[in-house]
């Protein structure tokens, strides 16, 4: 179902998405997603829609992550599960690093489940979902 073409550029949005962090910019960050974004937070917080999305992280990048960085899976590592030709599903893995290493508890790696859509020949993201990685029993992530 999935052609080059399509995972290629849902690797490419995953790409922007890093970038845009590591930039401090929250439009750029928000602009990946659709006009009605659904996003939640590993604190559990659900923002909805791309402005919503792009203010908080704005603010983020400005406030208490200013100067961090994304550290993710190299985005051509991604595997995309398409569920039709213009709808995936796409686990990523990531950690932000913040500015001060002093105050990094190092256990902010995160795992995302994405819904990326293709919306007149541009794929996007319509829902995020973030959380800490936990280790399972027996002591395997």
């Amino acid at each position: 179902m999935a052609n080059r073409e399509d995972v290629e550029a849902i690797q490419a949005l995953f790409a922007k998405l890093t970038d845009s962090w590591n930039k401090g910019d929250g439009a750029a960050y928000g602009d990946c997603f659709t006009e009605d974004a659904d996003y939640v937070t590993f604190a559990g917080q659900h923002l909805k829609g791309r402005k919503q999305i792009a203010d908080t992280h704005e603010w983020l990048f400005n406030g208490p992550l200013k100067g961090s960085v994304l550290e993710s899976r190299a985005a051509s590592g991604l595997q995309p599960r398409f569920i039709t030709p213009d709808v995936a599903i796409v686990h990523a893995i990531g950690e932000a690093r913040l500015a001060n290493p002093s105050e990094d508890p190092n256990d902010r790696g995160s795992i995302n489940t994405n819904v990326a859509v293709k919306r007149n020949g541009e794929w996007k993201l319509t829902a995020f979902h973030n959380c800490r990685i936990q280790e399972m029993p027996g002591g395997k992530r």
